[in-house]
């Protein structure tokens, strides 16, 4: 995934208060499928400027925030250092291309990436084998879109039928999966919905899926 446009936007990203929006909606979708208490590690995967993981924040415990954008994980860094997101880490990481770190978290969060990841069931494969036994992935992305949202781009996903999306995370190890209505995107004078995928990696774990299947 190339990361050009993401360095060039990331000083002004958090400017956009639909962005902003969006990551508290995604936030609230994870806290209401999710058990989370303040030792839950979670690993937000594309993490941009972390806004979903800022409105996290007092949910939660140990944070790792990765991107593979140096422009994101310079405002990423700024943030810890000024308190913003206190204690974070901030990694540089693309699973398409990088091996799965040595590294185990309860709670995986991804808002808006799937749809710029070529090798899908790599990324999804790999974000399972990173949670603990009991953990969650929970992934908000696009529903199938007729290529208008990044202007008929060949290099993007045009968003995800909701069954498909369903058997992917299945296929990548994770039970109980479900897929529930969680925000909206507006673009150009177009609303687009956003689903939240949530599965389970089997085994002993504290956490519990609320969410029930929709759409």
């Amino acid at each position: 995934m190339g990361t050009e446009h993401f360095d060039a936007a990331a000083a002004g990203w958090d400017r956009d208060e639909d962005k902003v929006r969006r990551a508290r909606e995604v936030a609230d979708a994870v806290a209401s499928a999710v058990s989370l208490t303040p030792s839950t590690r979670v690993l937000e995967y594309g993490a941009g400027t972390g806004l979903v993981t800022q409105a996290l924040l007092g949910r939660v415990g140990p944070v790792t925030l990765a991107d593979s954008s140096a422009g994101m994980r310079a405002v990423l860094a700024e943030k810890v250092a000024t308190g913003v997101l206190p204690g974070a880490r901030v990694w540089e990481l693309d699973l398409e291309t990088q091996p799965v770190p040595d590294e185990r978290v309860d709670l995986v969060v991804s808002s808006l990436v799937l749809h710029h990841i070529r090798d899908l069931d790599r990324v999804l494969a790999a974000l399972t084998t990173m949670l603990a036994p009991g953990g969650h992935l929970c992934v908000a992305d696009l529903d199938r879109e007729d290529g208008s949202f990044h202007q008929h781009d060949v290099e993007v996903h045009h968003g995800f039928d909701r069954t498909d999306v369903a058997a992917r995370l299945s296929a990548a190890g994770l039970t109980d999966v479900t897929v529930t209505d969680c925000t909206t995107l507006v673009r150009d004078g177009v609303t687009y919905t956003v689903f939240l995928a949530v599965g389970r990696r089997a085994g002993t774990g504290t956490g519990t899926t609320r969410a029930t299947m929709d759409g």
